[in-house]
């Protein structure tokens, strides 16, 4: 069962380290969880939700900068506090005052990504949330090797020479376009839904 919302967050997601851009801004209920909005990042992007992730962010009361994410016993085994983020609302977390967290996916790649709250909305009845409104570029391949293995990776597929030019191509179905982005095809998981496949 849906939950009632009557506002909506704007997001600005853009990932960090590249140029031109690869960006997304999304629309998303404000009773949205951040493990909600960490599906809703996830396929904005196109990233394939393989990986660990995690968000920082400044905590509303204290200022100080905070986890939130999935504790592991792994953290708790190096005293990493992660506050839990099934049940962390992001309407209690974001604002006008506090509207940057930093969310990172895949710890060996190490893709980070700027997350800006640029507007807080009054719903649009005739609007299926989440929803994508606009973009730039393609979202990088899964488990290229990071901002540089994805710099070399695009060195190698456009050039035909390159020893591992057909290699490459291959390995990413036959062909990428580092600019393409269409917004027609995103298409947003439920995120309880994903949580019972991601933990069966």
């Amino acid at each position: 069962m849906k939950k009632r919302f009557d506002k909506v967050y704007q997001f600005k997601i853009t990932l960090k380290g590249i140029k031109p851009p690869i960006w997304r801004r999304i629309q998303v209920p404000e009773t949205y969880t951040f493990w909600d909005l960490h599906v809703a990042i996830q396929d904005a992007m196109g990233w394939e939700d393989y990986h660990l992730h995690e968000f920082e962010m400044r905590h509303p009361s204290t200022g100080e900068n905070v986890r939130i994410g999935t504790p592991t016993e792994e953290a708790e085994f190096f005293g990493l506090e992660i506050i839990s983020e099934y049940h962390q609302k992001i309407a209690d977390w974001f604002s006008v005052e506090n509207r940057i967290a930093n969310y990172t996916y895949d710890f060996g790649d190490n893709w980070e990504h700027k997350i800006q709250l640029e507007k807080i909305l009054p719903r649009d009845k005739n609007i299926e949330y989440p929803v994508c409104i606009a973009g730039k570029r393609a979202c990088p391949p899964e488990d290229c090797g990071g901002i540089w293995g994805y710099k070399e990776f695009l060195e190698a597929i456009n050039n035909p020479d390159h020893e591992e030019h057909e290699e490459m191509l291959e390995w990413v179905g036959g062909e990428f376009d580092p600019e393409h982005f269409d917004m027609s095809e995103v298409s947003f998981d439920d995120p309880d839904k994903r949580r019972k496949f991601a933990f069966r």
